[in-house]
């Protein structure tokens, strides 16, 4: 049975749901390194490190989802949140390395760094309804 903090927090924070928001995410960043030079090493390292983070952040919100308690619920969603952090991280070092364009990667930082103000509020929420 899928946990009420995800229905809830889906509901009043973010229209759409956060599992397809998670999994578009997850496609973002399989696209993104897709494109990547595949001769270029700093390209092939850092995006497999984002690549990595970026589509698990999705699956551990499905775990979350499923979590059996409200502790466990908070551990799964605060991986989710250690994932997107690591993502951004990797985001922004492949535009500071020169290996991407700002311009390309800065809807995919934005879209980062909105599930990270996502996942923060739900856990606080859920921490504050233990």
């Amino acid at each position: 049975m899928e946990n009420d903090e995800c229905r809830m927090k889906n509901e009043e924070d973010n229209p759409r749901d956060l599992r397809e928001r998670t999994e578009e995410y997850a496609l973002r960043i399989i696209r993104m390194y897709a494109s990547l030079s595949k001769t270029d090493r700093v390209a092939q390292v850092l995006g497999g490190q984002v690549l990595r983070s970026g589509t698990s952040v999705g699956a551990n919100y499905r775990e979350a989802c499923r979590a059996r308690s409200n502790p466990e619920f908070v551990s799964k969603m605060g991986d989710c949140l250690k994932e997107l952090d690591e993502s951004d991280y990797w985001l922004v070092l492949l535009v500071k390395s020169g290996t991407v364009s700002a311009d390309r990667m800065d809807p995919l930082i934005a879209e980062t760094n909105e599930l990270i103000a996502i996942f923060t509020t739900s856990i606080k929420t859920a921490k504050k309804s233990k």
